[in-house]
């Protein structure tokens, strides 16, 4: 499995906490130094069954300062994944990638029907 996350955001402080706790094995990835390229968004995004804007970290100061919110909706989705692929922090963290399936943001109901 492969976790992406910002170590600074309590977030995924707390899915790591999950994860570690459930003793699940993962490669571990810092979203901010290794940000993912399109066509591993576009890959994510495909098999995660998601809508394109629920990989965007709405609630970042980046997605802000860009005013996507106004934007996006005019943007083609290669628009958006290759935007996607310019910076980590404009992705929504964390994200958990593992066999047939991938999970955004951490909302651990979601993750424990997923990990078991």
């Amino acid at each position: 499995m492969l976790f992406l996350c910002y170590p600074k955001c309590t977030t995924c402080q707390k899915a790591r906490a999950y994860l570690d706790a459930k003793g699940v094995s993962y490669d571990f990835r810092d979203i901010k130094l290794e940000n993912p390229t399109a066509d591993e968004l576009r890959t994510w995004w495909q098999a995660s069954g998601l809508p394109l804007k629920k990989f965007f970290n709405t609630s970042g100061l980046q997605y802000k300062a860009l005013n996507l919110k106004d934007r996006l909706p005019a943007m083609t989705e290669e628009e958006q994944l290759q935007l996607l692929a310019t910076d980590g922090m404009l992705v929504k963290r964390p994200i958990l990638v593992g066999e047939g399936f991938v999970l955004t943001g951490f909302r651990q109901a979601e993750w424990e029907a997923k990990l078991g």
